[in-house]
């Protein structure tokens, strides 16, 4: 797995920051907004944590619950709650989406550059390091995508 489907991820985030207003509470109690501001926090933040982390540290206790949705390949919706550091703000500009869309795009380029221990912990699978990047990214922000397509009724 490589940058590429997180690129092509992230533009088709940028393609709903038109919608960003549209809310559907038969579908999620969140606007698009909130969904698309959600998935670049995540990326972004992951990707500074990655940057900042120290490899030496990395312990592989990636967890069970992990292994069984990275092969499924989706989370199931309505299960988990996000960290307070990835939860948006009550208003959020399409200024600010975009200007995210721009960080994402440069991190996500960044992670190819890192060592392959370095990584975040994640409150639910433990340690992702980098060979495991891109694979939470791309399920993440597809879990998102999913909702935001059916908020707009694509």
């Amino acid at each position: 797995m490589s940058s590429k489907k997180i690129n092509s991820l992230l533009n088709n985030l940028e393609t709903h920051i038109e919608n960003h207003s549209i809310f559907n509470p038969k579908i999620s109690k969140s606007d698009v907004a909130w969904h698309t501001d959600h998935s670049l926090k995540v990326i972004n933040r992951v990707c500074e944590t990655l940057q900042s982390s120290d490899p030496e540290t990395y312990k592989n206790n990636f967890s069970f619950l992990g292994k069984v949705f990275f092969t499924l390949g989706f989370f199931p919706r309505g299960k988990a709650k996000a960290p307070k550091y990835v939860i948006p703000p009550e208003t959020v500009s399409k200024e600010d989406l975009i200007s995210q869309i721009e960080l994402a795009k440069t991190n996500v380029n960044s992670i190819a550059s890192l060592d392959k221990n370095a990584y975040f912990k994640h409150p639910l699978f433990g340690n992702v390091n980098t060979s495991r990047i891109y694979r939470f990214l791309e399920i993440h922000t597809n879990h998102h995508l999913k909702i935001i397509g059916d908020i707009v009724g694509k």
